[in-house]
Order: structure tokens, then sequence, then C-alpha cells
């Protein structure tokens, strides 16, 4: 069947969930939602069948019978089955509802109705395929760690700020940063569709392209389009992935420059906190959220 995905349906303990959203991640999962069902969480993913072979979804399965077993939680029930791209496409998006993501931002799917009363700032977003929804707990923590920074800094005076996001999926923490009051924001992605996605988004919210620029590529990139160091950053990966680019990202600080890191895991932590503090950082806040955290770090 051409241009088909695999749907992965998960029945599980709601402690597994945040668990079974980074394993579907890391498998490539395109989009993924989740619902209440009873005391259980039903949780779907969606990867490209072109990417991924039976025996991989056979080795997810069983990674996630081991992570249960870890935790102490009982093992999910696993099946998948082939739709086509346009089932994919409306699938998962049934289940994606408005959120409301610390203090003042409201995340609202583009395809639904705006809100006739809100007193919070609206976040309208496509993903597409790109990871960044505002569901899962490490975008969330980094939606509020933003928060935190950006009325800090407003409170305090300090104008034109400039971000650095790396590894940017959707947009969803670049545009957010900017509806907070950032001046500008310097976003890259390896993926080509991340970077799609992103400038749909900030098509979608209004965004001056002027003040939000997006390209292909990591580090390297960012130090070619930024003319100088950046006020802070932030970056919503995977541990590996934070630990080999933290020492990248040296040239693109100065001694005020914050950051806002995520994707880590609590067992992932310590490395990540010691590959910092050998490239001059300190973490200055831990914050929790289920099985994950985000650092909060600033320059030591």
């Amino acid at each position: 069947m051409a241009n088909s995905w695999w749907e992965i349906q998960v029945l599980c303990d709601p402690a597994l969930e945040e668990t079974i959203f980074w394993r579907l991640q890391q498998f490539g999962s395109r989009g993924s939602a989740s619902e209440l069902t009873g005391y259980s969480s039903l949780v779907r993913g969606y990867l490209p069948q072109i990417q991924t072979e039976l025996l991989d979804l056979s080795a997810l399965s069983l990674m996630l019978r081991q992570d249960a077993l870890c935790m102490g939680l009982p093992v999910p029930a696993v099946q998948w089955n082939l739709i086509d791209e346009e089932d994919w496409a409306s699938s998962w998006k049934v289940h994606w509802k408005p959120q409301n993501v610390g203090d003042r931002l409201l995340i609202h799917p583009a395809w639904l109705p705006l809100p006739e009363h809100s007193d919070r700032i609206l976040l309208k977003l496509e993903p597409g395929v790109a990871f960044g929804t505002g569901d899962h707990a490490t975008t969330q923590l980094c939606l509020e760690a933003l928060e935190m920074r950006l009325d800090a800094s407003i409170s305090e005076q300090t104008e034109n700020l400039v971000l650095a996001d790396v590894g940017c999926g959707s947009g969803i923490l670049s545009v957010a940063a900017l509806l907070l009051g950032a001046q500008q924001v310097f976003a890259v992605d390896t993926d080509p569709l991340a970077v799609k996605s992103t400038l749909e988004n900030r098509e979608l919210n209004g965004i001056d392209p002027a003040r939000l620029t997006v390209d292909q590529g990591s580090v390297d990139r960012l130090l070619e389009l930024v003319p100088a160091p950046v006020d802070g950053l932030v970056c919503n990966i995977l541990a590996e992935v934070i630990i080999d680019l933290i020492p990248q990202m040296t040239p693109l600080v100065k001694p005020t420059t914050w950051g806002a890191l995520s994707g880590i895991l609590l067992e992932q932590a310590k490395p990540v906190a010691d590959t910092l503090e050998e490239n001059g950082w300190v973490v200055a806040a831990l914050w929790k959220r289920g099985e994950w955290c985000c650092m909060n770090i600033r320059r030591s």
C-alpha cells in the first residue's frame, strides 16, 4: 500500500504513558496522541511504513514490555495495523484538544474553531509530521521554563531578547517565545519536514518572518545564522543528542545566556549535568514531570 502508515495502539497504565511517548519518538513516530479509557490510557503512534519493518514493531513491543516490568507496572497491550495517508492525517488529530500550558499559553489545534473568550496567549499549531504538539511532558516543561525566563527578563526591562531553538520540530517553542515577548528567534532542525512545519506555524500565528529565522541543520548552522551570541536557548531533543551538542554551543552564548534543556529522562540527568558543568554551565533548577525533566541552566 503506497503512502501507508503503521498505527500503533498501546493500552497501558497511565503511569507508563510518558515512557511510551518517548519510545515512539525514538522509533520515528510522526504523531502521537493519548486518551483515557476507563482506568487505562490508550496511546496511539504513527510511523511511516517505508521506514518501519514488522521486526521493528516487535522490538518496540518488547521494549515497552520491559519498561513496564522495570517500573513495576502491568505489561501493556500492543497492537498495530496499516492505514493510508488520509486516515493517518485525521486519526491522531481527533484526539488532540486545546491545552493550557503554564500561566499564559493556550496551545490550540489549528483545525478547531477559535475560543470565543480566553485571557491566555493563543498559540495556533498545525504540527504536521513534526514532533511537538504541547501534549508531551518535555514540551510542556520547556514552555513553562520559557514563560518564567521571559517574564523575568521583561520585568527587568531587558529588551530585544534573541533566542536559539536547537531541534525546533513543529516550531512550538520558537513561536511561543515570540508570543511571550522575545524579539527574535533563530531555529534549526536536521529534519526538512520540521523546518517546513515551523515555517507553516510561523505564518499561522502571524509572526513576522524577520523575527523567526528557520533553516535545516544543527548548531553549526546556527553559528552561521546568528549575528551575535544569543540571550537564551532551548533544546528539546534526546539526552544523548544534547550531550553531544553542549560543547558545540559555547560560541553561541555569552556570560548572561540562559537555557532550557528537555527531552531528558530523570535517569539520564546526571550525565547531562556533568557535561554542562564541564562546559561552563550551571543547572540552576531541575523541573520534573513523570519520568522526564527540564534543566534550567545558566553560565557559571
